[in-house]
Parts: structure tokens; C-alpha cells; sequence
């Protein structure tokens, strides 16, 4: 028995993140258990990632405390995950143990496994025959390699419904064939529900699904199920990129442009770059898809083959189901009484003549959000964050979305007591008002985090809605993403705006996909969708462009501006937080950041700041950033971690550093 352990703990350590520990009595502690700890004066899991049969230098056998208990009877993470880790830790300047703890479960006890409805969502139980197109793209994907060559990433580009699913799981079923197994990325989790019970219809017991709305202990059930080889395919939102599967094969990321693969906590992982590792590590193939590239994604693929770099494209020009791409037609909001056009509305009354639906989206949930005086120019914004506050007509109360706080609207401006003062904009309750009035007769139903917090009420709304049991659907993007409704014919977007005034230099990009994508759910199985387009600015390029359905067009002009301004793909980004309670504080940490980092970074890299974020407070948190921007990410990572080994020997204990490499939001 080896008497020594090497741990690991979630915590913001990147310098020697690794503690030295006595075996437990009875022997049981293993590499790629948890265990309990002494650390500090708390007890704390830590994840055994190496044994050793002498002290670590400079340590007497004394000196070193034993392990409490050991959580996991079988060993949760391998020798495979903790070289994951590792990566991991130094890519995203994070601790070993941040890493790894993001990686594995957290549940104590294992429960049942998850069962898979009777539903098979929209992806067909049985294998459906291929247009030419999709069989060429199938080749290529499941094609041998050539010997010694590693298999670049492939992309189905394709616009929606040309059948980039079919392709996804017959690459798989190929894959199973061949004794592999196969990870299947969706974008959000009420996706993850549709796709999982499909899957399991067409996969039966080797499927699986794994995400963060389980309850701990049914999370680890299925990830020692993973584990120990009884599943063959993984379906899940961004931390199913971690799954412990035996002979990866495949890494599916489906709708590879969405944000959410982006996680927004220590460690700031991107799924995409994580299942390159992941792929690159195992000889597994990378298959990505939407009809929406990331910018990244896009300039990848015109590069492909070059240096042995790049992603290889897969084209799906038609729909397969009968339907073609919608006419979307630009409206101005321009001289517009309320949040409905004249256009629209005739649109909405003729669709439901025809016994079809229609879906109206707005990326906003509440009733109304700016609350403006004409008089003095005050705004009402929340006292804990710097964003304005959203007026919600149903619980009479102004919220804010960042944290939380509310408060019951004035009824004149605070400031100067005028009576010209009041919300503007608006929301998905004021269009459900609009409508609900211009349309007394057909049955409409809200769609947002308001109307959506019970369990299982989302996947109802949608499910009456598929079998026709509503006429018009109202949402956020919720109703935008992957959903297949063949009674569609129409799509309002009330305000395609929204996204464009936010000052971060993907504001376009975001703007493009959604207008796109939300056009996509529109006569998927009819020649007639209409898709229309409201907006106080319709000659923007980014809007006129998603119209016209026009993508090499807008990736053409975007990767043009983005190289001119410096920005990603051209170049790559580090960027530092300072959070606060106290202003001067945040101010004074960000300034002497800087100042440490201005000598230390590369030649050919600047530093972007001391600013205040956009969002300059989020509950109560004064927030101030700095970025860190050049050509070679091996340089910008050294320089980065110089700056922050240095920043922490005199950091103030009342400030929060956050780190974030490759940001996909600079607010």
C-alpha cells in the first residue's frame, strides 16, 4: 500500500495546486476517487490524482495529515481526465482542481438511470434515406483517415432543415458499428430533453443523457453507467463534453455557433475547443454544424488543408421535407402605433385563414424596459447593477435581470416630478397585451423565463403547440433555437434591434444568427413561410444581409471589419475582471493591473483598458476590466500568467480577480 496520496481541491490555485495527504487505514483511497480532507480549517473533497511511497521533498512523514473518508467506492475520473485537467488548468489560467471539479459530478449516492419518453421528438426512430448531399457528407465523415494523418474537424453547413441530424446520427450509428462511442452536443438544455428521448427511441439502452438541471446523484448514476462501458452515446449541453466514454469515436457539436457553449464560470471553458482536445487526445472525429457559423468556425473553414490546420466543409443546400427557405421581408418600426406593423398583422390574420401558425419573438421578456423622463432625462435603473430596469405588467413591479431587485414603478420622475415620464420599449407581455387584443379570437401562449420556471412547462407549451393546439406562439430565444414545427408558416420578429446596440464587437455576428435561425423554424415543410423582419434600422448590414439570407455575403464583410479593427479571428483575447463592492477599490486593483501588465506583454500584443465594464455594477459588484490582445496565444498566456502570478502578491483581499481566455461577451 502506497502510504502517500497527491490531491487536488476547487480552489483558485494555479501555482503548486497539488497537496500531500496520509492513506487512509483501510487502504481504500485510489487515484480517481474522492476524498474528504483537511484543508485549512475546513473540511473539503478532494480528488486523489497521484500516489507516492515517499514524502514530497522538504516534508517530513509528520508534517502530513491523514484524509478524513473516502467518498467513491470505484475510482469516478482517470488517468485520461486528470491530462484533460491539466490542459485544461493551463488554458484557461484556472486551478488543477478548478478544472477536474468542472469535469465530474458532484452527486454522493447513485440512484436509478434516466429513462427516455416515448416521444421521439423530431428525429425519426428508424434511419431515413439520404438526399445525395447528405450521403456525400456521411462519406466524408465516416471515411478511414489517410495513415499517419490526423482527420481535420468537418462541418455540415446547411441552412435548416437540410438535414444535418440524419447526418449527425448515422455518423454515429457508424461509429457504434465500429465498437466507438460517440458524444452529442446540443446548445441549451430544453434542447437536450428533445434530442435525448429521439435518440434514446433510436439508440435504446447504450444512450444517455447528462446535464445540470439532474439531481446530483442521478448525474453520477449515469456517468458511472458511462464510465464502466455500458453506454455507447452521450447526448448533453456543454459539460457532456467531459463524459467518460470508453473508445471515443465521434464529438457531435450541433448549432456550433450558440453562446451557451461558452460557460460563464471559473473555469471559462468553450466546449468547441475543449472537444478538439478531447478529439485530438483520443483519434477522435469532430463533426460540427448549423447554418450559422461562428465567425471562428467560418474563417477555419475557408483556410482548411493549409498547414494541416483548418475545418473541412459539408454543404446541404434544400430542405428536405417539402418546404423551402422562407421570404423574409424587412418592415420599419418607423411611424409604428404599439409593438405590431400593419404588415405583420395582415401576415398574422391571413396564416391563421389557413388553419397555420405563427411564432412572434423578441429576445426581452417583461412588459416594457427603459423607464426615460422627457423631461430632466432620468432613468430608473436597478440600485445593485448599471442596466436599466424592466417593467413587468403582471407583477406591477420594475425588475431587474441581473439580480433580482424590484420595485413598484413611480408614478411621476423622481428627479424632477414630472409627469412625462414613464417605460418605453418593449417586451414579450406588452406584445402578448397587443396581440391578445388585435386577436381576440385565436389562442396565444407566452413562452419566457417568466411563464416557463415550472418543470416540464416549456417541453408542454411546445408540445400543444406541435399538435395545433395554439395558433400563435410569443418567446424569447428559447422558441428560435433547433425546433421543428410543421404547422409554421409565419415568423414575427418583433424587434430584430435589440442585440445591435450592445457595445461588443460580436453585436453583429449574434444579431445575423438569430434573425437567421428564427427564420429557419418558418415553412420547413411548405414552399410558403414569410418571415418578417421589424426593425428601426433596416439598411443595417447585418440585418439586411440575415433578409437576404445572404451568409458568405455577411461573413465576407464581417471577417473584413474584424480584421481591420484587430479583433477575433485575427486576433485572440484575454480578459480581466476587477469586481468590487466599493468603486475605488475596483478602480484602484484594475489600475495596478495595468500597470503590471503594460511592460509584460509581448511585441506585437497591446493592453485594451483600464476600463469600467459595460455593464459597469452587477449585484452591487463595481466591475472594471483590461484585455489582453495579439496574434500568438502561447505568448499572450505567458505574459498573462507573469501579470497574474505578480497581481496576486499584493492583490486587495476585498477585490475578486476573474479571468476569462478567448471571452465570447465583453460586457
Amino acid at each position: 500500500m502506497t502510504p502517500f496520496l497527491d490531491i487536488v481541491f476547487d480552489v483558485p490555485l494555479r501555482e503548486n495546486p497539488v497537496f500531500s495527504y496520509r492513506m487512509d487505514p483501510k487502504g481504500e483511497a485510489a487515484v480517481g476517487k474522492r476524498v474528504m480532507a483537511p484543508f485549512g480549517r475546513r473540511e473539503m473533497t478532494g480528488y486523489v490524482i497521484g500516489e507516492r511511497t515517499e514524502p514530497p521533498s522538504g516534508l517530513e512523514d509528520g508534517m502530513i495529515k491523514a484524509i478524513r473518508r473516502v467518498v467513491d467506492e470505484k475510482p469516478i475520473f482517470d488517468e485520461s481526465d486528470i491530462e484533460l485537467a491539466r490542459w485544461m488548468a493551463g488554458y484557461y489560467l484556472c486551478g488543477l482542481g478548478e478544472a477536474l471539479a468542472t469535469m465530474i459530478p458532484s452527486g454522493r449516492r447513485t440512484g436509478g438511470s434516466v429513462s427516455f419518453p416515448d416521444d421521439a421528438g423530431e428525429i425519426a426512430a428508424q434511419a431515413l434515406s439520404l438526399s445525395d448531399e447528405q450521403e456525400k457528407a456521411l462519406a466524408s465523415i465516416t471515411a478511414d483517415p489517410k495513415p499517419g494523418e490526423k482527420p481535420l474537424p468537418f462541418y455540415l453547413f446547411g441552412i435548416t432543415g437540410s438535414g444535418k441530424t440524419e447526418v449527425f446520427l448515422r455518423s454515429a450509428e457508424a461509429m457504434i458499428r465500429q465498437g466507438k462511442s460517440v458524444i452529442y452536443l446540443v446548445p441549451e438544455i430544453s434542447l437536450t430533453h428533445q434530442t435525448a428521448e429521439a435518440i434514446g427511441k433510436r439508440f435504446g439502452s447504450v444512450a444517455a443523457t447528462i446535464h445540470s438541471s439532474m439531481s446530483p446523484s442521478k448525474r453520477l448514476a449515469e456517468w458511472l453507467r458511462i464510465r464502466f462501458g455500458e453506454v455507447r452515446i452521450v447526448v448533453g449541453p456543454r459539460s457532456a463534453v467531459f463524459a467518460p466514454l470508453r473508445d471515443l469515436g465521434l464529438i457531435i457539436i450541433d448549432e456550433e455557433h450558440d453562446g451557451s457553449y461558452k460557460s460563464g464560470n471559473t473555469p471559462r471553458y468553450h466546449a468547441r475547443q475543449v472537444a478538439m482536445r478531447r478529439a485530438a487526445l483520443s483519434g477522435a472525429r469532430l463533426v460540427m454544424g448549423s447554418a450559422t457559423p461562428s465567425v471562428e468556425a467560418w474563417n477555419l473553414m475557408t483556410t482548411a488543408g493549409s498547414r494541416g490546420k483548418g475545418i473541412i466543409r459539408l454543404d446541404l443546400t434544400r430542405r428536405l421535407s417539402g418546404g423551402s427557405p422562407p421570404e423574409i421581408i424587412p418592415i420599419s418600426l418607423e411611424h409604428t402605433e404599439g409593438c405590431l406593423t400593419a404588415e405583420l398583422k395582415e401576415e398574422i390574420r391571413k396564416t391563421a385563414q389557413m388553419g397555420r401558425q405563427s411564432i412572434l419573438f423578441l429576445n426581452r421578456r417583461g412588459f416594457a424596459y427603459f423607464y426615460h423622463c422627457k423631461q430632466c432625462g432620468y432613468e430608473l435603473s436597478c440600485k445593485h447593477c448599471s442596466v436599466s430596469l424592466t417593467y413587468h405588467k403582471s407583477k406591477g413591479r420594475a425588475v431587474c435581470h441581473y439580480c433580482g431587485y424590484s420595485v413598484v414603478p413611480p408614478k411621476a420622475c423622481p428627479q424632477c416630478g414630472s409627469l412625462e415620464a414613464g417605460f418605453t420599449g418593449f417586451g414579450t407581455e406588452m406584445i402578448e397585451e397587443e396581440t391578445a387584443r388585435t386577436f381576440p379570437e385565436l389562442r396565444l401562449r407566452r413562452a419566457d423565463a417568466d411563464t416557463t420556471g415550472r418543470r416540464g412547462s416549456l417541453a408542454e407549451t411546445l408540445d400543444v403547440f406541435k399538435a395545433g393546439g395554439i395558433d400563435i406562439l410569443l418567446g424569447t430565444q428559447m422558441v428560435a433555437k433547433g425546433l421543428n414545427f410543421p404547422g409554421v408558416r409565419l415568423v414575427g420578429v418583433v424587434l430584430a434591434d435589440t442585440g445591435l446596440h450592445l457595445p461588443d464587437f460580436r453585436a453583429a455576428e449574434r444579431t445575423f444568427s438569430l434573425i437567421v435561425q428564427v427564420a429557419g423554424r418558418a415553412g420547413r415543410y411548405f414552399p410558403d413561410g414569410k418571415v418578417i423582419v421589424q426593425t428601426f434600422r433596416p439598411n443595417d448590414p447585418a440585418i439586411a444581409r440575415a433578409c437576404a439570407l445572404d451568409v458568405e455575403g455577411f461573413f465576407a464583410a464581417e471577417l473584413a471589419q474584424r480584421e481591420m479593427l484587430g479583433f477575433p479571428p485575427y486576433t485572440r483575447l484575454i480578459r480581466f475582471t476587477v469586481r468590487a463592492k466599493e468603486a475605488p477599490r475596483a478602480e484602484g486593483a484594475i489600475n495596478r493591473l495595468a500597470a503590471i501588465a503594460l511592460p509584460l506583454i509581448p511585441p506585437d500584443a497591446d493592453v485594451l483598458g483600464p476600463a469600467e465594464c459595460p455593464i459597469g455594477i452587477i449585484a452591487g459588484n463595481h466591475r472594471r476590466q483590461i484585455i489582453l490582445r495579439g496574434k500568438n496565444m502561447g505568448a499572450l498566456h505567458g505574459a498573462a500568467k507573469i501579470i497574474m502570478n505578480t497581481y496576486d502578491k499584493g492583490r486587495d483581499p476585498k477585490t475578486y480577480l476573474e479571468v476569462d481566455v478567448d471571452p465570447v461577451s465583453l460586457l
